[in-house]
This record gives C-alpha cells, structure tokens and sequence, in this order.
C-alpha cells in the first residue's frame, strides 16, 4: 500500500520565491533574509507545525510584516519627553531630512572648492559655537560617556580629578560615572559628603598629582534639604589658581537658560562662569541624535582632538549632519514638548477626547490633569503641568502590542488602574494614528470580552 507522505505537497524553494509578493519584498529584504524565511514556513511544514497548504500564506505573511530594520516606530504617549526606552530626542523634520542627505556620499571631510582634504564636522561645529557663543570651539563625538572619557584620558591620564561625592550618579541600567572615569585609568579624588561639599574641600585635595577639577550634574535626583554644592562659578577661580582645567558634565544637553528648568545647568552659564570645557548629550535637551558635544576654550578643544582616542569616538556623518539640521533648523519636538502650555494641551485633549468618543461611543474616556516630565536625567522633579486621556487599564497592553500590523504601537501608562494617554509628545500630524490605535485597542478588548463570555 502507497502512504501519501504530506511533505510532498510542501511548495518548492523555487516557486515561493517567484510569487510576486515575494519577488516585491526583495526591494526592501535581502535574497538571503527571504530564502530564510521560505525555508522557516517549510521546516514547520516538515515538523507538523502547520500543512503543506499553509505554507505559502505563512511566507506571504512574514515577508509582509518584515521590514529591513527590526527596530518599530512607536508613539510616545507616557509625558515623558527625553523617554530613554524610546530612544529619547525625536528628530525635527530637518535632522531627518539632514540624515537621508548624508546617506550617501558626501563632503563630510572634502573641500568641493579645492578638492584637497576638508575639516571633519564643520557644518555641526559651525552650528554650535552659533548657538552658544560662549564657546571658543566644539568638537562632537559619538555620545556623553565618549565624550567624558576623551576629557579623562587627555586631560587628566592617571593623574587624579577632584569630584565631589555627591556628584558620582549612577544613571539608567546600572552606568555609574566613577566606573568610567576610572577605567581611562584616572584616579578619583573625592571630597566632600553626600549632600555637603564646600569649597574648602575642593582646595585641601589639590596636590602634586592633581591634573582636574570636575563638576558633574546630579541629572536624575536632587539633593534638598541641609545641602552644599560649588559650581563652575565658585570653582572656576581655585581652578585658575592652580592653573587646572575645570571640567563640567552637564549631560542633558541645554546650551542657554531655558525659563521651564529655572535651576537646570546650561553651557553658557557655565563657560562665562569660567568653566574650560563643558560636555553635555545631544539627544536630551538639544534635541538631535546620539551624540557627546565639548564646548570651551580653543586649547582645550585643540588638545582633545589631537589626542589618539578621539579618533575612536568620533561621530559619524549621519550624526554631524542630524546635529547641524537641528540646531539651524526651527524648534526641535523635544523643545516644542517643553514649552507647550498646560491651556493649549488641554484644548487639544480635549477635542481628541471628543474625537475618541464619535469614533469608539463605548469606550468610558475622561479629560484630567497630568503632569509630564522632562526625562533623559533633564529638570528632575520638575512637573510639567497639562492634561491627558484616562481610559480603562486594560488597554495599555493592547495598544503595546495591537493585533492589527497597520496599527502603531502606543506606549501609554497605567496609574491607579487608569490608562493615561498623555498627548504633550504626539505629534499633531500623527494624531490620527493614534485615533486608529485607540479605537483598535478598544475593540480588541471588547472581542476578548465576548470571548470569555
């Protein structure tokens, strides 16, 4: 008797990747990727997992859902402007166009009129010391820690630094400063306490091996309450006295006064304060990319790019590129966010509220105060006074993770088994994406109740 063995009804390499849809995603997937997937759907065929005739549906669905980067595009509902999980500064409209110019073949390091060698970056320096004037010069590199690390190594080496204590943060996932600094093989000198360190102290360490004095912003905390601290301004003087560079890790990247964070340290109050080199991060407050930017003095910034390390933390041309767009062009969305008005948000709520509850009647939708944050370490304890969408808990999973492969994910919070959508960070052209995501989130929820029904 002849056994009909199913594995023999399993469509064939060769007529899977001829399908046109398949022949379509190879715009976008590599020949390998698609064949990788081709051969997934018919191994579960082999294995079981599925028959034969669900092999070709199971192929068309994965290369429809599979894009060239595995990273998604979310929308960020939680308040929080500079959101770390989510990648903190959202580009403006210009850095992304900057981004795609420089995708290709550019002039980052060629003079077109000359056709010799051209300075790296000078666009971005350019933008920078326009920015904030208070600087001689700027150099950008790939990020705030690389950033940190060349001012150790080429500045101090194994000499020693002075650092208050109660400045050694901790930042998200475990990053301690005193860790980095140390590993250019610096050696800290502590001084002070946790919450009182006094000028005094600052002076009785300065010795033979000193090379440093560095003052770093507590960025994700404050220390209130019985407390001492000295500033570039207070520092800057001893720091001439001994003939020391005075270093300021500002991290969340605010190049002036900004009247929202009153109390919030920005670059040119440091450098006119006597600061030699202050570093911050473009991807907070600046509101561009990924990036570690040194501002100061002409030697300072001379010295550090001279130095070996600069040239392993350097950035790249998509960063240069993003970081000149943005601070050339209008108001990025992470300053926009800032200065938005508690009154404006409320009005917006409000009219999408009304929208939400034409397009989904059953869903219980109310209009409350909330205030947002800054994040990314940025005016910490600072409430952003507005307003936000609270909706029933369960669908802030849902709108995690929606069912329908045309809906955005929605990152949404849940506080006092409410789900609060908080608009300050939606952009107003997306807007009507997170209309489909809410009504597809509610009626999700609703199909999972007639299910347990």
């Amino acid at each position: 008797m002849i056994v009909d063995d199913p594995r023999r009804r399993i469509p064939r390499t060769d007529q899977l990747l001829a399908h046109p849809l398949v022949v379509a995603a190879t715009r976008t997937l590599s020949e390998k990727v698609v064949r990788g997937i081709v051969r997934a759907a018919q191994d579960r065929a082999r294995s079981g997992h599925i028959t034969p005739e669900q092999v070709e549906a199971e192929v068309l669905a994965a290369v429809d859902s599979r894009s060239a980067s595995s990273l998604r595009p979310v929308l960020n509902a939680t308040g929080v402007i500079v959101h770390t999980n989510l990648g903190r500064a959202p580009l403006s409209d210009p850095a992304r166009q900057a981004l795609a110019d420089a995708a290709g073949y550019t002039d980052v390091e060629f003079d077109l009129a000359t056709g010799a060698r051209g300075r790296r970056g000078a666009g971005a320096r350019a933008a920078l010391l326009a920015a904030c004037p208070a600087a001689e010069d700027a150099l950008v590199v790939n990020n705030g820690a690389g950033a940190l690390l060349l001012a150790c190594t080429a500045l101090v080496g194994t000499g020693e630094v002075i650092v208050s204590r109660g400045e050694l943060i901790e930042i998200g996932a475990g990053f301690r400063l005193p860790d980095l600094i140390q590993s250019a093989g610096t050696h800290l000198r502590e001084v002070g306490t946790t919450n009182r360190t006094h000028l005094q102290d600052y002076r009785d360490a300065i010795g033979a091996d000193t090379r440093a004095i560095l003052t770093i912003h507590t960025s994700n905390y404050r220390v209130i309450g019985f407390t001492a601290a000295q500033g570039p301004a207070e520092l800057a003087p001893l720091a001439r006295e001994h003939d020391l560079p005075l270093i300021a890790d500002l991290g969340s990247g605010l190049l002036a006064p900004d009247p929202v964070l009153r109390e919030e340290p920005d670059a040119t109050t440091a450098l006119e304060a006597g600061a030699d080199l202050v570093i911050a991060s473009g991807d907070k407050l600046l509101g561009g990319p990924q990036a570690g930017v040194l501002l100061g003095k002409a030697e300072v910034i001379a010295r550090l790019s001279r130095h070996p390390l600069a040239r392993a933390v350097r950035a790249d041309k998509l960063t240069l590129a993003a970081i000149e767009a943005t601070l050339t062009g209008p108001e990025p969305p992470v300053l926009a966010a800032l200065h938005t008005r508690a009154e404006d948000l409320r009005q917006r709520t409000e009219a999408f509220a009304e929208r939400l509850r034409q397009q989904a009647p059953g869903l219980e939708v109310e209009v409350l105060e909330h205030d947002g944050r800054t994040g990314g370490g940025g005016g910490a304890e600072v409430p952003l006074p507005g307003w936000a969408l609270h909706l029933p808990a369960a669908l802030t999973g849902v709108l995690r993770t929606p069912s329908d492969p045309e809906l955005v994910p929605v990152v949404a919070t849940t506080r006092e088994d409410v789900c609060v959508v908080d608009l300050r960070c939606i952009p107003a052209a997306a807007e009507d994406q997170l209309l489909a995501a809410l009504c597809g989130a509610a009626a999700e929820i609703e199909r999972m109740g007639e299910g347990r029904r």
